[in-house]
């Protein structure tokens, strides 16, 4: 007897002299593995906006598919597990052109089918016991392809964070060159850039934990970020930052006790290194300020770096401190009377010939010009330490000390 389908196949179910009965099931399933193909094609649109090729190997799984249901319903046997041998027809990288949804679609599409033109696979009299069947392999199918799915993106996630290590790694030892490129770029952030480097102590849980609780955190402010543990301290590279210490202060919790510093803001992750070596230097020091807050700047943490014997930031003291002050005519001569008189106004006014008042408006201007107020205990102390350095730098204890008039009425 020929069952003809309503796509235009047609399969005799008949047996011919000679032939296992089974055969001409085996022989339509080509035929009903294409009908599936056929409605993918009509039904789901990123089937036909995959290459030709790959449609093909989703076609072969199809087949795949339909050729183990035969096989395992002939078993006879209910309590024997459907493995995912079915897949293993289609290439690796057909897993990361295809989604677990997508296969759900294939399977869900290609058994609508099956159960469809049943006839053209079962033998005479065991339709209704195929049906039956395929309810309970769909969903074993959805299983083994859901577990597929999870292996890789383990492996997967396994392989990121290596790669996201070495990145990380790389980036603090300022190697900034074709391999950090290539690995960037696999990870996606070729093209992340506003980034900054946070330091901190690791909490007492697993670098898994430590490193989701991050993301998490870096996802609800639309942050990129890239994380590893090196021993006890934990290193953050965050990208597409508009206020670094904002950023971090929404991730200051995931860090264990103790000083978090932030490094500078830089525009990609080639000019990342500074950020991290600022940020490491800072958190090496940062005990020496018990005040300091949580996050605190490696910026702020100069005058600690400087004193730990740090070359670049000695530069920056003096660049950002004494430097403006020489440029600004008579605030030099005013810092350092108002630092060595103890911080007194009075006593500033008479070591310079001038009024109280005078002296109050220069200090004001002070913090204009160094953005550092002399009557704060920390900051004066910063600009004390930043005026030592400029004036070694500068060859001479003494230079700047008062203006040549000041200097002869003494």
């Amino acid at each position: 007897m020929a069952h003809t389908n309503g796509e235009g196949y047609s399969a005799r179910m008949d047996t011919p002299p000679g032939t296992s009965a089974r055969e001409p099931a085996l022989r339509n399933v080509g035929a009903v593995a294409t009908l599936a193909a056929q409605r993918m094609e009509r039904e789901h649109q990123w089937y036909r906006e995959l290459a030709a090729e790959d449609r093909s190997w989703v076609g072969l799984v199809a087949q795949a598919g339909i050729h183990a249901f035969l096989g395992w319903y002939r078993q006879r046997d209910d309590s024997l597990p459907v493995t995912a041998d079915i897949f293993g027809t289609a290439p690796r990288e057909l897993a990361h052109r295809v989604t677990l949804r997508q296969t759900l679609d294939l399977v869900r599409t290609t058994i609508d089918v099956v159960e469809e033109h049943v006839e053209l696979l079962a033998l005479p009299g065991e339709e209704a016991a195929v049906r039956d069947s395929l309810l309970r392999y769909s969903r074993e199918v959805a299983f083994a392809a859901a577990q597929i799915y999870a292996a890789a993106a383990e492996s997967r996630g396994a392989w990121d964070a290596r790669l996201e290590s070495l990145v990380v790694h790389a980036v603090v030892r300022g190697e900034a060159d074709d391999t950090l490129q290539s690995r960037a770029a696999e990870l996606g952030w070729e093209q992340v850039g506003d980034i900054a480097v946070v330091v901190g102590t690791a909490p007492q849980r697993s670098s898994a934990e430590v490193a989701e609780a991050i993301r998490s955190a870096a996802a609800r402010d639309g942050l990129e970020v890239l994380i590893a543990v090196q021993g006890n301290r934990l290193i953050v590279v965050l990208g597409r930052l508009s206020d670094p210490m904002a950023s971090a202060q929404a991730l200051v919790g995931q860090f264990g006790p103790g000083p978090v510093v932030v490094g500078p803001r830089v525009p990609h992750l080639f000019a990342a290194g500074r950020s991290a070596r600022s940020a490491l230097s800072g958190a090496e020091v940062a005990a020496a300020w018990p005040d300091a807050p949580r996050p605190v700047a490696a910026d702020d943490l100069l005058a600690e770096r400087a004193l730990n014997g740090e070359g670049p930031a000695r530069r920056l003291l003096v660049d950002r401190v004494y430097r403006p002050l020489v440029d600004h005519g008579g605030l030099l001569d005013t810092a350092t009377a108002y630092l060595e008189s103890g911080g007194r106004l009075e006593a500033t006014g008479r070591d310079l010939f001038v009024h109280p008042n005078t002296v109050r408006y220069r200090l004001g201007r002070i913090a204009e010009v160094i953005d550092l107020d002399l009557t704060r205990p920390r900051e004066a102390w910063v600009v004390r330490v930043a005026l030592a350095y400029g004036r070694i730098a500068a060859g001479t204890a003494g230079l700047g000390r008062r203006s040549d008039s000041a200097a002869g009425r003494r």
